[in-house]
This record gives C-alpha cells, sequence and structure tokens, in this order.
C-alpha cells in the first residue's frame, strides 16, 4: 500500500526533522538543496554533508546579516560561503546571537550573489516555524544529491509544498470544548481548535452566552509563559490576561483567545535569547533583529478564523496593537470597536513599554 503525503504533511514532518537535526531535501525544477536548521547541526552531520562535495552556506535572514556585517545580495536572506576548515561551532555561532561576544571574530563573511535563491528561503522559513534559530546550513546538489536522500529516507519537500501549505496554518478544526467555572465567571467554557497542518492548539475561553448577532467583547491574547504562568515583571501579559478576563466576566459575555505564539511568535527559546539580549542594552526590537526575527513574527488572522467559526462576524476588541485590529479585518472580522487595555506597567518593565509604543506603535 501507498500512502499519499499531502502539502502539509511534508512540510510539517520538514519542521520535525529540522528540529531532531534531521536533513530536509528541497526541490525547485531542477535545483536541488540540502537543507539542516544551523542551531541543530553536529559535528558528524556536518562532516557528512562535506563528504558529498559542493558549496555548504549556512544561510541567515537580512536581519541577522546586519548584525553580522554580511552583504545581504538577496534581500530578505545572506546566503553565506562555509570556508572548509570551520567546525560545527563556528556554523552555530554565526546564527546564534548568545555567541557574539564569546565569538566575536567570526567573519569576514563572504556571501554568494546570483542564481536562484528560493529553497534557500525556504529552509530559513522552516527553521522558523520549528521555532529554531532563523538559520540552516544548505548544500546545493543535483540528481545525485536526490538520490541518496531517497536512499537514506529523507524528508523532500517543494516549494510548491510550502506555498500550498501556508494557508492550512489558517484552517482551523475544533476538536473538544467542555464547561470551566472561571473565577471571573462561572459561566466558562473552553473550545480547542487545532490547525490542520500539525501546528500547536488554540483556545477560545467563552464566558456567558455571547450574541453572535451583535459585536463580541473579545480578546486575541498570545501565549506569554514567563508572564501568565510565573508572574514575570518584564512584560505586561500577565495583568493583560487576568483584566481582560475580569472585563468579560464583569460584562457577562466575551471570548478570550488565548492563541500559542509565544514571544511574538518566536518561541519561548528564541524569546529567552532576546531577553538574555536585552541584559546587555538592546531593547525588544534590537533583540529580535539580532536573533534574526522581524519585530513581530505573530499571524492574528488565526484568531480571527477561531471567531468565524465560532459563529462571530464582529468584534469589540481589546487590544493596544492596531496590528491586530488591521489583521483581523482583513481576515473579514469587522472591529466595531477598539477597547484599550492599559494595565501592568511596572519599573521592570516601563522601557519595554515605551519600546512597543515608538517602534511597535502600540497606544500605551
Amino acid at each position: 500500500m501507498t500512502f499519499h503525503l499531502s502539502a502539509e504533511e511534508r512540510v510539517a514532518r520538514a519542521q520535525a526533522d529540522f528540529r531532531i537535526g534531521l536533513p530536509v531535501l528541497l526541490r525547485a525544477g531542477e535545483a536541488r538543496l540540502l537543507a539542516l536548521a544551523a542551531e541543530t547541526l553536529t559535528a558528524d552531520r556536518l562532516a557528512e554533508l562535506r563528504s558529498l562535495g559542493g558549496e555548504i552556506d549556512v544561510v541567515v535572514t537580512a536581519r541577522r546579516a546586519e548584525t553580522l556585517r554580511a552583504r545581504a545580495y538577496d534581500g530578505d536572506i545572506a546566503r553565506i560561503a562555509v570556508p572548509a576548515d570551520v567546525a560545527a561551532a563556528w556554523l552555530r555561532a554565526t546564527a546564534d546571537p548568545a555567541s557574539d561576544l564569546k565569538m566575536p571574530m567570526k567573519g569576514p563573511y563572504a556571501t554568494r550573489r546570483g542564481g536562484d535563491a528560493a529553497l534557500a528561503r525556504v529552509a530559513v522559513h522552516l527553521a522558523k516555524q520549528a521555532h529554531l534559530l532563523p538559520a540552516a546550513v544548505t548544500l546545493v546538489g543535483g540528481a545525485g544529491l536526490e538520490a541518496r536522500a531517497l536512499e537514506a529516507g529523507l524528508c523532500q519537500l517543494s516549494v510548491a509544498d510550502v506555498a500550498r501549505a501556508q494557508p492550512e496554518a489558517m484552517a482551523l478544526e475544533p476538536v473538544a470544548d467542555a464547561r470551566v467555572p472561571l473565577e471571573v465567571s462561572e459561566a466558562g467554557r473552553v473550545h480547542v481548535f487545532r490547525p490542520r497542518n500539525g501546528g500547536e492548539e488554540h483556545y477560545a475561553v467563552e464566558i456567558g452566552t455571547p450574541d453572535r448577532r451583535q459585536p463580541v467583547l473579545s480578546r486575541l491574547h498570545s501565549a506569554c509563559f514567563t508572564g501568565d504562568l510565573i508572574g514575570s515583571l518584564k512584560c505586561d501579559c500577565g495583568p493583560q490576561l487576568r483584566a481582560a478576563l475580569a472585563q468579560i466576566g464583569a460584562e457577562g459575555a466575551g471570548v478570550l483567545l488565548y492563541l500559542n505564539q509565544e514571544g511574538r511568535g518566536i518561541g519561548l527559546a528564541n524569546k529567552m535569547r532576546a531577553y538574555s539580549l536585552q541584559d546587555q542594552g538592546f531593547d525588544t526590537v534590537e533583540a529580535n533583529h539580532r536573533i534574526g526575527f522581524e519585530d513581530d513574527e505573530r499571524d492574528f488572522r488565526i484568531g480571527a478564523e477561531i471567531l468565524k467559526r465560532m459563529g462571530f462576524s464582529a468584534v469589540r476588541l481589546m487590544t493596544n496593537n492596531p496590528r491586530k485590529v488591521s489583521m483581523m479585518e482583513g481576515a473579514g472580522v469587522a472591529v466595531a470597536e477598539r477597547v484599550p487595555l492599559r494595565v501592568g506597567e511596572n519599573p521592570h518593565n516601563r522601557g519595554y513599554l515605551a519600546v512597543k509604543a515608538a517602534k511597535s506603535g502600540h497606544l500605551l
């Protein structure tokens, strides 16, 4: 029996393989590229790559390239040629800003220009989606490389697969719900939604019986382990979560969406890397850029899709972030009112909140 893997299944498998340090073969037309995540690269894997012959690159985002003073000829990424005599630690240090002080003399870097960088771009995208450092180690090859990949049972992925799979992150299925009495209201209910692409589940906390014909009081809250669970003072997330639930409870009806997009969509490990950089004097935006991410990698269209699945078409949105408003409206959910949520300022996060207002446009 032969099983056909869909595009989203192949992409999900590729992301999992990146996390455990396995190579993935990428295809576009006649081009072939073997790619691994820089973060999970080992000395043995690097030796195996070199045994295949050909050009090895470490591909980083333009944000990371700016920190490394490497030219990003491909616009949003830079393909840095890997010298024949460097170890795996050099490649990881190129990707990881934690090593910028420990290994300050990694360059100068020679970056490639010309040729099609589409497959290298896919490799970095996979690393990002796997919540790893946004960098990949790649080897250009041809038919021989594909044969070796088939023999080894490696995951194979095309640029078209990635393009087809991306909408599946927005395709959510309700998988369970149950009554959950809450401190703010005994009329609580939790709905669990699972993306068809195998990504992390997201949750909707429904309080009372909101009228589907009217704009619902709603909050899109991104998961924050540090703020929500252990009381971190570095952000305002925990106070915002509790204040939003309290306000919905006081009004008697509404929905809080708890979206698993930790650290503005970069994952908890990368968020801790950003925190470490903030301790060195960089602000929250600068820290994200030094790692290789944009200011905010979240996709709030997920929240819009959940609301539509629950029967809502309009919201009174509790947020200080205009980007949430525009993304919701762009995804087909009308924002009848923006409800400010200004809570949680303290001496530890005052600078962080000021940067959110000045650089990310938050209305604080």
